[in-house]
């Protein structure tokens, strides 16, 4: 069976640490995840969320595609597998990437729940046999350079990937040629600037970034139509006593034709 142990580099984003957080985040059951009764459960299952309160199945049309940028190790791109024929995963992580393969090609991969000090628990990431993962397929990419033949998706979604990226601009004036007429963006962000991932004079709403939203809204107005803006919370477990509470802003974007 598949596990995390071969799938590191000395990338930030690659360490076991960071990859066992993120595999507990997206397929960790919400009582693994949030053992206490008196913590914030409606943060849990944000990956989940991303695609069942944002995307109106409804409107997609017959056989859609969809792209998921920044997709981390990849359960939203295999929520969009219940609705979309081909959904395509691609992030920065080549440790992220592998583990999506790795459950593509096996439906389940064992990884550690760090509990306390150098103590963990083995837990186990498994696809829904209800999704066909066969429509799903990852790979290492960068969002700011996507390679020329992504277009024209009937959904694109970005999860908090704005903020991690040295220049946004370079995706979102992209964004239009991945989406087609009619289609659905949804980008999430808790627009959370730092210089080790931003410079400063690429922060959306300028240096001080005092209104992040009015940015995104101002580089994607040549293309799309804001539907709803709202707020999704989630939460990122670290250890059985510390665990990391955000608040996403998410916007939900129809493509003008």
């Amino acid at each position: 069976m598949a596990s995390v142990e071969n799938m590191q580099n000395d990338h930030s984003y690659e360490s076991n640490k960071l990859l066992n957080e993120y595999l507990l985040f997206h397929y960790g059951r919400d009582e693994d995840v949030m053992p206490y009764s008196f913590g914030p459960v409606s943060a849990l299952s944000f990956p989940v969320r991303c695609v069942t309160e944002c995307v109106d199945v409804e409107r997609l049309p017959a056989a859609p595609r969809a792209l998921d940028l920044g997709c981390a190790v990849g359960r939203s791109t295999f929520e969009l597998a219940r609705h979309c024929e081909e959904v395509i995963g691609i992030d920065y992580s080549q440790a992220f990437v592998d583990a999506g393969n790795a459950l593509v090609d096996a439906g389940q991969l064992n990884y550690q729940r760090m509990e306390e000090g150098r103590y963990s628990e083995s837990c186990e990431a498994v696809i829904d046999p209800h999704i066909d993962r066969s429509r799903v397929s990852f790979e290492h990419g960068d969002a700011q350079a996507l390679r020329e033949d992504l277009r024209s998706f009937d959904v694109v979604l970005a999860c908090n990937l704005i903020c991690r990226l040295p220049k946004p601009m370079q995706l979102l004036q992209r964004l239009p040629d991945c989406v087609k007429p009619g289609g659905q963006l949804v980008i999430t962000t808790p627009f959370t600037w730092l210089d080790a991932y931003t410079p400063q004079e690429n922060w959306l709403g300028g240096l001080k970034a005092a209104d992040s939203f009015s940015g995104l809204r101002d580089a994607l107005a040549i293309g799309f139509d804001l539907v709803e803006a709202k707020d999704l919370p989630f939460l990122i477990r670290e250890h059985a006593r510390k665990f990391q509470w955000s608040v996403a802003q998410a916007s939900i974007w129809t493509r003008r034709g």
